[in-house]
């Protein structure tokens, strides 16, 4: 019996609805592309526009990434080594942590397993892209909640809204703006029905205490951790959460079986073994953070927010946003310009070592000269 004529697959036609209006998520920009757009080399580029650790990953990680490891062979996918070793460094039992490629893997897995199309999250902006980004990838509707003019969350806001919400994506603290989610407001919002998940990628810089072991056992909140920013590890993709054992049972389910990679994991655990050299590197980067702060007040016209991370995100009250980040640029110092109504007339800018830094503040007394010069 003959078919009946069938049109060919159309992509396009057969789209999800929630995909077609996607945006696609703004990464940090490639850096040989923008520094030979410059005219600037590579090699000679002082990186902070991406939070990165500028002193890389600890010497341990480095020595065993050159070392002798299986790649031949697919790594654990249950992850038993490097969820006891997380579950050491935290203070946790391993059963209550899971290991993803970045954390924004285990983010986005949180919304396969709990977000169904039309669920409400919230969020509160400025903040950390992804979640937004997440959101609209699986069709929830994303209510922003905005974060008032000095940055501090809208707590009565943020509560209301929580209720009949499935989720609330909370860093702290905060990217890009640096600040701490009172841990008060955290209580209040496990109250909602909601599941609060914290980001914590930034928490090793920060005077303030983890919620990671109250997530061990709290099944409303979940606590993303990552080996990007304290790790040096950006380049590797791993993260981990700190969740109750119930959700991580549901995530190794739902998981790829071999999302973190044998060089991941290899690099991951040599890094726990130099966590001192690490926590040291970490308190350097905040000092580092108050420096510059002050260095960069006193300049008059470059205005940072108070910060508990490893960047601080600076208001410019005398030249616009996008044309210190070019002169910068120019230099060779690469920071984050933000194209969004709030933050137009702000940069934010990682830390560097002591000595980048010094040179990041020469290149800012260079910048205002040429913008002064040319009538800002």
């Amino acid at each position: 019996m003959a078919r009946g004529k069938t049109s060919r697959f159309d992509p396009e036609a057969a789209l999800r609805p929630a995909i077609r209006a996607l945006p696609g998520y703004q990464g940090v920009e490639d850096l040989e592309t923008v520094a030979a757009a410059y005219g600037v080399r590579a090699e000679d580029v002082i990186k902070l526009d991406g939070n990165e650790n500028p002193y890389g990953p600890a010497p341990r990680a480095l020595a065993a990434l050159r070392g002798d490891y299986p790649v031949h062979r697919y790594p654990d996918a249950e992850q038993r080594k490097l969820r006891a070793a997380l579950g050491r460094h935290v203070g946790v039992d391993p059963a209550s942590v899971v290991v993803g490629a970045g954390s924004d893997e285990l983010i986005e897995i949180l919304f396969r397993l709990f977000v169904d199309a039309g669920d409400r999250i919230l969020v509160a902006t400025p903040t950390f892209g992804m979640y937004d980004f997440d959101g609209r990838l699986h069709g929830a509707e994303v209510v922003d909640v905005p974060r008032t003019e000095d940055w501090s969350l809208d707590a009565e806001g943020l509560l209301d809204a929580a209720a009949g919400a499935r989720a609330v994506f909370i860093p702290s603290p905060n990217n890009p703006t640096g600040g701490l989610l009172p841990v008060a407001l955290a209580e209040r919002l496990l109250e909602t029905g909601a599941l609060v998940v914290i980001d914590e990628a930034y928490i090793e810089f920060a005077h303030a205490e983890s919620l990671a072991r109250r997530a061990a056992t709290e099944p409303a909140l979940a606590v993303m951790r990552t080996f990007s920013k304290w790790g040096g590890l950006a380049g590797l993709r791993v993260g981990y959460g700190v969740m109750a054992p119930a959700i991580v049972d549901l995530i190794l389910r739902a998981k790829q079986p071999y999302n973190v990679s044998i060089a991941a994991e290899v690099g991951a655990l040599a890094t726990l073994e130099d966590a001192a050299v690490l926590d040291d590197r970490a308190c350097v980067l905040a000092g580092e953070r108050e420096r510059m702060a002050k260095a960069l007040r006193a300049l008059g016209w470059v205005a940072p927010w108070p910060s508990e991370a490893n960047f601080l995100l600076c208001r410019l009250t005398r030249f616009d946003g996008r044309a210190v980040r070019d002169a910068l640029r120019r230099r060779g110092v690469f920071v984050r310009y933000f194209e969004t109504p709030r933050l137009r007339d702000h940069i934010r800018m990682s830390m560097g070592t002591p000595e980048q830094n010094d040179r990041v503040l020469e290149v800012f007394a260079e910048v205002e000269r040429e913008l002064g010069a040319a009538g800002g």
